[in-house]
């Protein structure tokens, strides 16, 4: 289930509406046969299958999503696993999508030996974008920062490019790439102008551009060229942004705005993680990357969950989880 994991993620940015799944199968000896990954097209344990030489009877295929019974765009993966001969299924995660779910069910009437909730709370953190959509009804949302380590995204005299490392702007286009959509208020593209596009050159379709403000932002703006589609949004109905995100199928959302909007959208409770990347310097006075979230005292405080931390080129990269008692429940 580790190994699926690791494919499922390969698929972050590439499955469009849909879950990132990983599949793997496996001999009675527990020796890899052959895996896959959803990316777009054919789901994992279909790939997984297709790439599989030769299926022996007693084999068992891992899979990080239960297998689905639904025909969409391509048919129901618990048929594709019936018709390969393959005897038993361990998945992580139930699906919760009533559309596709009752896959369990249908491999145990055939007679397939299943084994569900293997690393469960791993794989619905790999899919968490995508099961925010479907038990909360809106995207997960992302707010990423480079600042000082006195917490500074600009300097006194509103200077920022750049705060952090090339290596760090190199992780953001990854971040860029695995998200659905890069959200921006009209104040960081007056400001800035930029064009909120991975830098890598894939042959691959780019995330929506979402530009939230009422100022009126030049058509000359880099974020209005064809390179990717850009959603204005000229008010500051925050959850109506987040629901018609969810009806676009867009998953992930990557917040790169300033601290007024990111503020608003924190303390609206749309703000799921932060990832908040430190350069080792400091500003003193300058802009701070959050503003007033009605913190008083020290009783008041915002404690956030660490995730991860690591180093990136000289800079600290902290990966954070707000509480669900100040967001908006996404798991």
């Amino acid at each position: 289930m580790q190994r699926a994991l690791v494919l499922a993620a390969q698929g972050e940015g590439k499955t469009g509406a849909n879950p990132v799944v990983g599949a793997v199968i496996l001999d009675s000896r527990g020796a890899i046969i052959a895996e896959g990954f959803h990316a777009g097209g054919d789901h994992a344990e279909v790939v997984a299958i297709k790439n599989a030489t030769s299926i022996p009877a007693d084999a068992t295929i891992v899979v990080t999503l239960e297998p689905c019974n639904h025909t969409g765009k391509t048919g129901p993966c618990v048929d594709a696993i019936i018709a390969a001969g393959i005897q038993k299924v361990v998945f992580a995660v139930q699906d919760p999508n009533p559309v596709a779910a009752g896959g369990r069910e249908r491999l145990l009437t055939a007679g397939v030996a299943v084994i569900g909730g293997v690393l469960e709370e791993q794989a619905r953190f790999v899919n968490r974008a995508w099961l925010s959509v479907i038990e909360h009804k809106r995207p997960l949302f992302i707010w990423k920062i480079a600042a000082t380590l006195d917490g500074k995204t600009a300097a006194q005299d509103g200077s920022s490019k750049w705060i952090t490392s090339a290596a760090a702007r190199e992780y953001v286009s990854t971040l860029r790439r695995k998200s659905d959509a890069i959200l921006v208020g009209t104040g960081t593209v007056l400001a800035d102008n930029p064009e909120l596009i991975p830098h890598d050159e894939l042959n691959q379709k780019n995330p929506l551009r979402i530009v939230v403000g009422k100022r009126e932002v030049p058509v000359s703006s880099k974020i209005f060229d064809d390179r990717a589609e850009t959603l204005l949004w000229q008010n500051h109905d925050c959850d109506a942004l987040a629901s018609e995100l969810a009806t676009r199928g867009i998953k992930q959302v990557l917040v790169e705005s300033g601290s007024t909007l990111g503020t608003a959208l924190f303390n609206s409770g749309l703000i799921d993680e932060i990832i908040l990347i430190q350069a080792p310097t400091l500003f003193g006075a300058g802009t701070p990357f959050i503003g007033e979230i009605g913190v008083n005292s020290i009783s008041q405080r915002h404690d956030l969950e660490l995730i991860s931390y690591t180093q990136v080129g000289p800079d600290l990269l902290s990966h954070l989880r707000v509480k669900p008692t100040h967001s908006k429940a996404v798991s």
